[in-house]
C-alpha cells in the first residue's frame, strides 16, 4: 500500500489529521490563556469558548473521517489504525474541553500554580501531537520517520512529567490545611489535566506504531 495515495474524489486523510491537529494546538493554547487569565471573568469566558470552538471543529473533522473510511476504498494507512488515531487525537480536544467545565461548574475562585504547571505541560504536549501527525504523509522518508519517533519520545517524557507534577500536587493537597471542598475540587481539576498528557501518550503511541509498520 502506497503511503500518503490519494484516491480520486475521495480526499486526504491526512489534511484532516493536520486539520485536526490544529484544532488541537488552537485548543490547547486557548486552554492555557485560559488558566493564565482565570482572574479576569470577561477574559476565561472569552477563552474557554475558544476551547470550545476548537473542540466542535474537531468533532467535524473525526466525523468526516470517519464517514470517508466508509466510502473509501484503498486507504493510506489500515483502516483501524486511522479509526484509532482520529479518535485518539478527538479525546485530547474532549479533555481539554471538560477541564475547563469542571473550573467553572466547580466555581474554582482561584487556580494553584500546579494547575498553571500542568496547562503548560499539556499544551506542549499537544504541540508535539500536532507535529507528529504532520510527518506521517512522509514516513517512507528516514529521516521523517526517526524525527516523528523521537517526537514521540518526547510527549512520553512530557507525560512522565505530568505524572511527577500531578504526584507533588496531591501531595500538596492532603498536606496542606485547606478547605476540604477546595480539596476536592483541585483533585478533580489536577486529574482532569493529567488525564490530558495521558491521551496525548495514547496518540503518540499510535503513531509510533504506524511510523514503525511504515516506515
Amino acid at each position: 500500500m502506497l503511503f500518503g495515495k490519494l484516491l480520486p474524489r475521495e480526499g486526504n486523510f491526512f489534511e484532516m489529521f493536520n486539520e485536526h491537529g490544529r484544532c488541537i494546538a488552537e485548543g490547547a493554547r486557548a486552554f492555557m490563556a485560559m488558566v493564565q487569565y482565570y482572574d479576569d471573568p470577561m477574559l476565561r469566558e472569552k477563552y474557554g469558548a475558544e476551547v470550545d470552538a476548537a473542540e466542535k471543529a474537531a468533532d467535524r473533522v473525526t466525523a468526516d473521517v470517519n464517514r470517508l473510511l466508509h466510502k473509501t476504498f484503498i486507504t493510506p494507512l489500515d483502516r483501524e489504525q486511522i479509526h484509532s488515531l482520529i479518535n485518539g487525537m478527538d479525546d485530547i480536544l474532549d479533555l481539554l474541553q471538560d477541564s475547563y467545565e469542571v473550573m467553572s461548574l466547580y466555581d474554582l475562585k482561584h487556580l494553584s500554580e500546579d494547575v498553571t504547571r500542568l496547562g503548560e505541560i499539556s499544551v506542549r504536549c499537544c504541540e508535539r501531537v500536532q507535529h507528529a501527525v504532520t510527518l506521517l504523509p512522509k514516513l517512507s522518508q528516514p529521516s521523517v520517520a526517526e524525527a516523528a519517533l523521537k517526537t514521540c519520545e518526547e510527549i512520553d517524557r512530557l507525560e512522565s512529567d505530568a505524572d511527577r507534577v500531578m504526584r507533588s500536587a496531591m501531595s500538596k493537597l492532603f498536606r496542606d490545611n485547606i478547605d476540604v471542598r477546595e480539596l476536592i475540587k483541585l483533585k478533580a481539576v489536577y486529574e482532569h489535566l493529567e488525564s490530558i498528557s495521558d491521551a496525548c501518550e495514547d496518540v503518540a503511541n499510535l503513531i509510533e506504531g504506524i511510523v514503525l509498520e511504515n516506515s
